[in-house]
């Protein structure tokens, strides 16, 4: 028989070595080279831990272990996705001794002694199971990775790349909760940039696209915990959540990204500092029943506006 796209990996456990020896040949004519051979039913289990064979030709009767147990055995190895074709080889013939090789996890069996021709069989139908086997767990893993990829995108600014404004919703009420629990303040620094219109007014959208992302990238920078999350609220606008933070924490935040953007040196000709900043409104609450989150965002949308018409470029913290 012809050797199939599918590479197969067979172990066979046989205590008898005139039958190994027959089978082996078989599976070599049969395209198989060099199965694993165990010939006692632990070192068939050290085997199928090591090598995760596709398919085992497994002897019912063997001197240490009873067949029937080492193929739970087996099936207890398996993880996620993997599975392997388990065939008994065995002289019992009732139904009831099938009926309990079955129930053990085999797959089919075979009484002996082997035809070669039924064995052959029997491979090329369990070669189209493993072959269907792999088909779906590679589909199953594209399918994980799109849905990953949807995920992402899903919570992902598609300008900027940092959170976008509907995963921003979702986790800063439960960052707000934790902080609750935890009997912790929660802070919040809103950041917008000077003079975004007059900006892509003057310089272009594409100019603008570019001004976004570079301060994205400082408002990321400023959130190295985990806990803590930088998103772009909309328009020109960002904001960062910094659990179990105080006023003053997240004031020393909000100075650095100021900072940081006017470091980048972005020619802004409409600016009267002659290049790209921003304002930013702070503020640190400590959440408590009956306050929501809202009360934190209006708080520190209020500093923002404070910020702004105190002439930009400035950090303004709440009362």
């Amino acid at each position: 028989m012809a050797k199939n796209n599918v590479e197969l990996k067979v172990m066979v456990v046989e205590d008898s070595k005139v039958t190994m020896k027959a089978l082996c040949n078989y599976l070599k004519r049969m395209g198989v080279d060099n199965p694993f051979k165990a010939v006692t039913g632990q070192e068939a289990i050290d085997l199928f831990r090591k090598h995760r064979p596709d398919i085992v030709l497994l002897d019912a009767i063997l001197p240490d272990i009873d067949g029937f147990d080492i193929a739970r055995k087996f099936r207890g190895l398996e993880k996620g996705d993997e599975w392997a074709a388990i065939i008994f080889l065995t002289s019992m013939d009732k139904d009831e001794d099938v009926a309990r090789g079955i129930e053990a996890g085999g797959d089919d069996y075979l009484l002996k002694p082997i035809s070669e021709v039924v064995l052959g069989a029997k491979i090329n139908a369990m070669r189209r199971l493993v072959e269907m086997q792999r088909a779906l767990v590679e589909v199953k893993h594209e399918l994980n990775l799109a849905n990953k990829e949807l995920q992402r995108l899903s919570t992902t600014d598609g300008l900027t790349g940092i959170a976008n404004r509907r995963f921003f919703d979702q986790l800063s009420v439960r960052e707000w909760r934790r902080c609750e629990r935890m009997k912790k303040p929660m802070a919040l620094v809103m950041v917008d940039v000077d003079y975004f219109k007059k900006f892509n007014d003057t310089y272009g959208h594409q100019a603008g696209d570019e001004c976004l992302k570079s301060v994205a990238a400082q408002v990321a920078r400023a959130a190295p915990r985990a806990s803590d999350l930088a998103a772009r609220y909309g328009g020109e606008e960002f904001v960062l959540v910094l659990g179990e933070t105080t006023v003053d924490g997240a004031k020393w935040v909000a100075n650095n990204i100021r900072q940081h953007v006017a470091d980048l040196r972005m020619p802004h000709s409409a600016s009267s500092i002659g290049h790209v900043s921003v304002s930013c409104g702070v503020a640190s609450l400590l959440p408590v029943e009956g306050m929501s989150f809202d009360t934190l965002l209006k708080v520190a949308d209020e500093a923002l506006y404070k910020a702004k018409e105190q002439g930009r470029n400035t950090v303004v913290c709440a009362d």
